[in-house]
């Protein structure tokens, strides 16, 4: 069940960025569904990997499955290199924001350093945990959160956090959710599989 703890961490940080930038300039009821999908988004998250942790402590299957693949996959570790690399991400963080306050920088500006600064700490964690896919999050949040920084210092603050916060949180959980429901469907096609029985 380890391996999932960073699905279920980041699917509460879509949550996050999209509860706490779903509002205005949005219409009241687009920011209400929005919130409402999300946290659907991530009991579904939760769902799926409930169902992974089952199959994943059930019978091993044939060695070279698509089971198999699926429950190792990328060996997500949780040593000093993450640490540093979460504390670096941290120091990026409160420290960017003090420069932007120090630039007077409108206050929507944070949400998009704050997407800028996660996208970033993707990078060394994708070589890390030898996974591709986190390179997909590391390019979407540090370009969208480029892009609101430019917005905030344009004049166009107030789309900020819909464009790095909301646009942030809709991605993450959708990349999560695809990325359990085609490992949930390989362990399943994978479990329907018998062994051939000799004639």
């Amino acid at each position: 069940m380890t391996r999932f703890v960073g699905f279920l961490i980041g699917a509460g940080f879509g949550l996050a960025f999209v509860l706490a930038n779903s509002g205005p300039p949005l219409d009241p009821t687009a920011a209400l569904v929005l919130r409402v999908l999300a946290v659907a988004a991530l009991l579904a998250v939760i769902a799926l990997v409930v169902a992974l942790g089952r199959r994943s402590s059930g019978p091993v299957p044939d060695s070279g499955s698509a089971a198999e693949s699926a429950q190792e996959g990328p060996g997500m570790r949780f040593g000093p290199f993450y640490g540093v690399v979460v504390a670096l991400e941290a120091v990026l963080l409160f420290g960017g924001i003090q420069v932007l306050r120090a630039l007077d920088a409108p206050v929507q500006a944070n949400v998009a350093w704050i997407a800028l600064t996660v996208g970033l700490h993707f990078l060394p964690l994708a070589w890390y945990w030898r996974t591709r896919s986190i390179l997909g999050a590391a390019v979407y949040l540090t370009v969208l959160g480029a892009v609101g920084l430019a917005m905030a210092f344009t004049g166009h603050a107030d789309w900020v956090p819909l464009v790095s916060g909301v646009a942030s949180g809709v991605g993450i959980l959708t990349g999560i959710l695809v990325s359990l429901v085609l490992m949930n469907k390989a362990a399943g096609a994978s479990a329907d599989v018998s062994p051939a029985r000799p004639s």
